[in-house]
């Protein structure tokens, strides 16, 4: 028994190492949009921002009027798709753009039933930018309603689009971390991402790995209609990186960052609205695969819980090479998680606790396969989505 015990902390500590020297930094984050230099005022592409919205009055104006005051020197058009909301998301947004005199910036499209094959987010997009193609932009920015814009995110998004000749920028942006449980698992829900897709792999062109962030993507209107539009992705329940994936498939190049300045105004300070939110998509993660299910169980537990374990069982058995390589996979877990919890201006406590944290993402993941099999997958904005 000691000697499995050995093995197996000795393999999560090779796994550790591997993952901190081969696995695409992902662990750092030195992919910022704010890094970027200025727009050079010779080339002033024209925008087309596409907002999705569905029962948003909470967050709109804050939203909306971010959008209005953008700094960006070129011409830009919003685009807000009133996704059949009961709560006057038009009429408050209609109000913003009254408010700073900004009335001929701002146009409202009334989304029509949704139809057969169209998830209701991807469907009221699609009908945002039909309707802004009209204008022939050379970009769509496609952002969520909850999201407060930093005055130079636009200028700074279309400034490295044009620098490096991309396709497609993403930033993730600052997701809100204020209250305990917001603290304790939003930073890890960004970790987690950049593991799976690792920011330096997404932005190498010779690599395959393809990811994007839904709340900010600006891609060119050319790169759109090259892939298709929006129409190829119009089930997937994780479009960002579906439509990320099209892009780069098509010989795209694509970007994607982090940002200080642009946040979510999205409120995560229960257990519960955290877990919805990862219970939501994490089994469409795993393709609906019970075998991934199984090797992503297994996976976590020998990658993130074995380590904090084996010191116990250590202790317990007195056994000191036991200790040892559990503790210093600990250690190297706890310093690859260190730098996302410092982003997030988080206790360096907390990044102590991801074992703890895993144990939880764990559980959200079994319980989205859960939902999965009883058909209420996928659900969100009053909607359920099946595979």
């Amino acid at each position: 028994m000691t000697a499995i015990i050995f093995s197996l902390t000795l393999l999560s500590l090779v796994i550790w190492i591997f993952l901190l020297l081969f696995w695409g930094q992902f662990w750092r984050v030195n992919h910022q949009l704010e890094t970027n230099k200025d727009i050079d005022n010779n080339t002033l592409p024209t925008v087309c921002v596409v907002i999705p919205a569905r029962n948003e009055a909470d967050v709109i104006p804050v939203s909306v009027r971010s959008l209005l005051q953008q700094d960006y020197p070129g011409k830009f058009t919003i685009f807000l798709v009133d996704d059949q909301s009961s709560d006057g998301t038009a009429n408050i947004a209609e109000g913003v753009a009254y408010a700073l005199d900004k009335t001929q910036q701002l146009q409202i499209v009334s989304s029509t039933s949704l139809p057969t094959g169209w998830t209701g987010k991807l469907w009221a997009m699609e009908q945002g930018v039909q309707t802004a193609s009209e204008l022939t932009p050379d970009y769509f920015l496609l952002t969520d309603a909850d999201i407060e814009h930093d005055p130079s995110n636009l200028r700074r998004l279309v400034a490295k689009a044009e620098a490096q000749k991309l396709d497609m920028v993403s930033i993730m942006v600052r997701l809100r971390c204020q209250s305990f449980w917001e603290q304790l698992l939003i930073p890890a829900f960004v970790f987690f991402f950049q593991k799976l897709y690792p920011f330096t792999w997404v932005n190498n062109p010779k690599k395959a790995t393809a990811a994007a962030a839904g709340g900010c993507i600006l891609i060119r209107a050319e790169a759109l209609k090259r892939i298709g539009g929006l129409q190829i992705i119009r089930q997937a329940l994780i479009d960002d990186c579906s439509l990320a994936k099209a892009v780069k498939s098509s010989h795209g190049k694509i970007w994607l960052g982090l940002s200080t300045l642009t946040y979510s105004l999205r409120p995560y300070d229960s257990l519960k609205t955290i877990w919805d939110m990862v219970a939501r998509s994490a089994y469409t993660q795993l393709n609906y695969s019970p075998f991934l299910l199984i090797g992503s169980l297994l996976g976590m537990t020998l990658v993130y819980l074995l380590p904090p374990l084996g010191i116990i069982l250590g202790v317990v058995l007195a056994n000191w090479m036991i200790i040892l390589t559990s503790s210093i996979g600990y250690l190297l877990m706890t310093s690859a998680y260190f730098p996302i919890t410092r982003f997030y201006k988080c206790s360096p406590v907390f990044a102590f606790s991801l074992p703890i944290i895993a144990f939880l993402y764990t559980l959200m993941t079994i319980d989205s396969a859960l939902r999965h099999w009883q058909g209420r997958g996928g659900a969100w904005k009053g909607r359920v989505y099946a595979k």
